[in-house]
């Protein structure tokens, strides 16, 4: 018998028609699909972020689009920079953003460090929220009249353990102890007010707050700050009790609720004794650097005994503000928030919502910078989010550095490089600033006035000098000259 493809039969004609049918549907239903998987991703997104995201009505207020936030060191300040961050991103409003990372801390504020700043009020900003040394006659020419003024407090001790973790190898009276607790027997063995970066190690508040962190304290010097601040800032929020003060703040601003609702950016890794739980701080060991006993802590406060006085007076108020919106209310409002941010954690995030060492995190961008001899963690977004999702997650979880490159890179794109200004000479590393005046005094009532404006070299925390590569990608140039004598440089994304 023989076989060839002219006598060869495949069947019938209507067995190639079923099939093409077939075929056809399959395609149909599988382009089908993807539509409605698409859509059904979409819908997801716009339920996520919109379903209960408004909270409890916040009455006929209008929202405040003008917000100065004077961000204190260690006292969860990132994750407050972040929720204006995101407001403002969101609402396209201009952000006052510094020429590097801050604005010429540990010096006194001056307005032409703001990027773009071409004199008072001719360019109208509405947020304005990196570190600084407050200076209010200079804050006051950049942001409008209307400005609404808030900061965070922590309790002094809690503050300088986070703060000897972070700083110790640019903090002279820190690297030359063994322990925080060896610093805390006696401060004045290894404190010298003239070195640089020792503010991190004593009133850390009072000098952020642009007050002289080294005066001798009274109680008449320290109600007179008190005052001071008072009459700048519209609301003081506590860290301790961070949910109580967002939802303050929500109400001051007349935003949202899913405009103040965060997860804790910048935290320090915790060593659990009890188990992997990364949320009960306070039944964390700390390292043994960090480790201190009750009659330690107490010698903490009396060192920081201006900070003290900040803190207790400030913590009286804040709940006397919370009895005036109300405690059922208050407690009402807080399992909302602590709710709201449970249900993002979960659609957003990985590891069940935790936290995450940053050589665990895959995306390089979103890796927090580290400093110290304590890991900061960060965050990885779930696979798979559809695009809205992941943009929306990731806004919440984009590390401060990354997030202020992202802005300045939006406000102002390919900006041409600024011509150099005359600077005054670069104080030499372990040397002072020596002001001129009587520092220990609040001169003409407002806050940061000594030290008036001076702008010296834009230095970041570390000493190192700050200036904007040339590129579009607005690389940060740090040059690392001041460690051990040493030449070099470094680029932080």
């Amino acid at each position: 018998m023989r076989l060839g493809l002219g006598c060869y039969r495949v069947g019938p004609k209507w067995l190639w028609k079923a099939l093409l049918v077939f075929v056809a549907i399959a395609f149909a239903g599988q382009l089908l699909g993807v539509i409605y998987n698409k859509s059904l991703q979409q819908d997801r997104s716009r339920w996520l972020f919109s379903s209960d995201g408004q909270g409890p009505s916040l009455g006929s207020c209008r929202p405040r689009s003008h917000v100065m936030f004077l961000k204190t060191h260690k006292t969860a300040s990132s994750t407050v920079l972040n929720i204006l961050y995101r407001y403002g991103e969101e609402k396209d409003l201009r952000f006052a953003l510094p020429l590097g990372y801050q604005f010429g801390y540990p010096f006194s504020f001056n307005a032409h460090r703001v990027k773009g700043y071409s004199g008072p009020h001719v360019a109208d900003f509405s947020i304005m929220g990196n570190h600084m040394r407050f200076n209010k006659p200079e804050v006051g020419k950049v942001m409008p009249a209307d400005t609404f003024y808030f900061s965070i407090l922590r309790d002094p001790v809690a503050l300088t353990e986070s703060s000897y973790a972070y700083y110790k190898a640019v903090a002279p009276a820190f690297r030359k102890a063994k322990g925080l607790g060896d610093f805390a027997d006696n401060p004045w063995k290894y404190y010298d007010p003239r070195l640089r970066n020792n503010h991190y190690a004593r009133n850390l508040l009072w000098f952020d707050f642009g007050l002289d962190h080294n005066a001798n304290f009274s109680t008449t010097l320290a109600q007179r700050g008190e005052v001071a601040i008072r009459r700048a800032f519209k609301l003081i929020l506590v860290s301790e009790h961070f949910d109580e003060s967002m939802v303050l703040l929500r109400h001051a601003l007349c935003w949202p609720l899913d405009a103040v609702v965060s997860f804790s950016l910048n935290a320090r890794q915790q060593k659990s004794s009890g188990g992997s739980s990364w949320v009960d701080k306070a039944a964390a060991a700390q390292p043994p650097a960090l480790a201190l006993t009750d009659n330690q802590r107490q010698k903490l406060r009396e060192w920081n005994a201006l900070d003290w006085h900040l803190y207790q007076a400030f913590n009286r108020s804040f709940w006397d503000e919370v009895d005036r919106f109300g405690r059922a209310r208050m407690d009402q409002e807080v399992v909302l928030l602590r709710t709201r941010r449970e249900l993002l954690a979960k659609a957003c995030l990985r590891e069940g919502g935790r936290p995450i060492e940053a050589s665990r995190i895959r995306d390089k961008n979103i890796r927090p910078f580290q400093s110290g001899f304590v890991k900061i963690l960060g965050y990885e977004l779930h696979p798979g989010l559809d695009n809205a999702t992941r943009q929306a997650c990731l806004r919440m979880i984009r590390p401060e550095i990354q997030y202020k490159d992202l802005l300045d890179a939006r406000q102002f794109p390919r900006a041409a490089p600024q011509p150099a200004q005359a600077l005054p000479p670069a104080i030499p590393a372990g040397r002072a600033h020596v002001r001129k005046g009587p520092s220990s005094q609040l001169r003409t009532g407002e806050l940061g006035v000594e030290g008036g404006g001076w702008m010296g070299e834009e230095r970041d925390w570390d000493g190192s000098r700050l200036s904007h590569s040339n590129n579009n990608n607005q690389k940060l140039v740090r040059d690392g000259g001041r460690r051990g004598g040493r030449e070099g440089k470094r680029n932080i994304r």
